[in-house]
């Protein structure tokens, strides 16, 4: 829980796709453990109920074997893994394969190392069986205090304070930290050990740094970490993609989101959570990716969807939004994005509630709708002579028609607003307007085969298009692709550049490294270093220049139909 744990990370890194692909197995060893034991209870028949629920000998027995054997053991064999080539290049390069030590690691490794560790795991246990003094505690609890300590090296989080250690300076030659063991993975000739740092002592294999380094990061907890550059405003959509989160499942986060069945038994977990984050209200941090060579974060506020639409809640959430906006300019973030609701019109007409209300910030706010036209503007084909759009007088709607008419395309704005339309048709140039033509039904547009659609339609108003149709979209969320004989666009999107590290999640329902368009439109006000604050009105004139410094910059369209 990056929210939680980001001024205590050892390797202040993250964890990519790459890395998450290649410890996808890393729960090989719970099967392999399972069916060790399934052959030795065949191989020496016993039952549960033999055994008593707990032995004090029993324990005390696993404790003196797990010193006198496992441990050396352990450090031996872990120690020859190293010093020999041919069995590092074999069988242990791949737990080093991993660039960030994360509890997953912990388990991801070779069929061989994994049989050794499960003998190194069993020794404790069957011995203390062997000589009358097993329980069912003894076998359950060493295997979880075995996995919990070597998950809670590979944790990347150092948790444990460094005065425990001035109290007790033994105590830190019988348990390992984080710290200690992320050095064996960045100087991997030092810290050999399984939990014990005595065995390092006595072999010559401490690291110096490892104390000094412990108390660093035990002390740098207390203080703000790195400052991001950027930040991405972000919100949960409902309960059930509330799930989609790397805290809660690293692997289902990253891939892109959909509705899982397994899942659905945690929906009431999920309720409880949002109860809690509601009346908590608090911005928190939720991944966080490198580009450039500067940090980019994406902050999380806690809102459902749902909460937007209602009237008595828009207060608390601008205070939220407001807040997070103060917190970043607090710590010197250049540009906060605002994703989809939290810059809803109607909410806070697009952002400049904040801007008006707080004229010195030194963070730009951005709603990187700029973009977003600039992505739909750039899948309509450039023969196109007349559009129809729905949604005509939003901000998106707005600027998409303003731009058009000035390339002498008839768009057909469905509005039933005169009002609103001739404000639209007064910002064209006189020489365009003509080109702005109000609509007030689907009907109006059977022969156009060109919609954008802003507002959600009905099945039953896809009807009215003709047949080849295509429809380009910026509405969320996605309408139903209800007719076979048409084409349907993906929402507008931007694929981050090639050179982007440490990103592990997606983004929604986007693929891997693709954004939505206000997310990338928030990225390229921050690499290009503009000053102002994108808020409100869509500026048409800047449409054309967003576009072209989203691909100076390496961001690649991903709809199949851009031109």
């Amino acid at each position: 829980m990056l929210f939680l744990t980001r001024n205590r990370l050892i390797v202040k890194k993250g964890v990519g796709f790459k890395q998450i692909d290649k410890e996808w197995d890393w729960d090989n060893f719970i099967l392999l453990q399972a069916i060790v034991a399934a052959l030795v209870l065949y191989i020496f028949p016993t039952s549960e109920s033999s055994l008593p629920l707990w032995n004090r000998n029993g324990v005390t027995a696993a404790v003196v074997l797990h010193i006198a054997i496992s441990e050396p053991l352990y450090y031996i064999i872990h120690k020859c893994f190293h010093g020999n080539y041919y069995l590092f290049s074999h069988y242990h390069s791949l737990h080093h394969s991993s660039d960030v030590p994360q509890p997953y690691t912990a388990g991801h490794g070779t069929f061989f190392e994994h049989l050794f560790l499960t003998v190194v795991v069993g020794v404790p246990i069957i011995c203390s069986s062997v000589i009358g003094h097993g329980s069912l505690s003894l076998v359950y609890g060493y295997v979880l205090i075995f996995d919990f300590l070597r998950c809670l090296g590979h944790s990347n989080v150092e948790i444990i304070p460094h005065r425990i250690f001035d109290v007790i300076p033994f105590l830190k030659y019988i348990v390992y930290t984080p710290t200690y063991h992320s050095l064996h993975h960045t100087e991997m000739s030092t810290n050999y050990c399984l939990f014990m740092p005595l065995f390092d002592a006595l072999g010559n294999t401490l690291n110096k740094k490892s104390w000094e380094m412990h108390k660093k990061n035990s002390l740098d907890a207390g203080k703000n970490g790195r400052v991001p550059d950027f930040v991405f405003l972000a919100h949960v959509v409902d309960m059930s993609s509330a799930m989609h989160a790397p805290f809660v499942n690293r692997s289902m986060a990253s891939v892109p989101y959909y509705t899982r069945i397994y899942m659905l038994p945690l929906l009431p977990v999920s309720f409880i959570v949002m109860l809690v984050m509601w009346a908590k209200s608090k911005t928190f941090l939720i991944s966080f990716y490198n580009l450039r060579g500067r940090l980019h974060q994406t902050w999380a506020v806690p809102r459902f969807g749902f909460q937007y639409f209602l009237p008595f809640a828009a207060d608390g959430i601008n205070n939220c939004i407001e807040e997070a906006i103060l917190r970043a300019n607090r710590l010197g973030v250049q540009v906060i994005s605002l994703a989809a609701l939290n810059k809803n019109e109607a909410l806070n007409g697009g952002g400049t509630l904040f801007v008006n209300k707080h004229p010195n910030l030194k963070v730009r706010v951005v709603h990187g709708n700029t973009l977003t036209a600039a992505v739909i503007l750039n899948e309509i084909p450039e023969d196109a002579t007349e559009v129809f759009l729905s949604g005509a007088t939003s901000k998106l709607g707005r600027a998409i028609a303003l731009y058009l008419c000035r390339k002498r395309v008839q768009v057909l704005m469905l509005t039933s607003s005169v009002e609103r339309f001739r404000n639209i048709q007064k910002e064209a140039p006189g020489d365009c307007r003509k080109y702005l033509v109000q609509v007030t039904k689907y009907q109006a547009a059977q022969n156009c085969k060109t919609w954008i659609v802003g507002k959600w339609i009905t099945p039953r108003e896809q009807k009215f298009a003709p047949s080849g149709s295509h429809f380009h979209q910026f509405v969320v969320p996605p309408i139903l692709q209800f007719r076979r004989d048409c084409t349907y666009g993906d929402l507008a999107a931007m694929k981050l550049p090639q050179d982007v590290q440490g990103l592990g999640s997606c983004e929604y329902t986007m693929e891997r490294g693709v954004v939505h368009a206000c997310h990338a439109g928030g990225v390229v006000h921050f690499l290009e270093g503009w000053s102002h604050h994108e808020v409100g009105a869509i500026d048409v004139d800047r449409i054309d220049l967003v576009w072209e410094a989203a691909l100076k910059h390496g961001l690649k369209p991903v709809s199949s139909t851009i031109r």
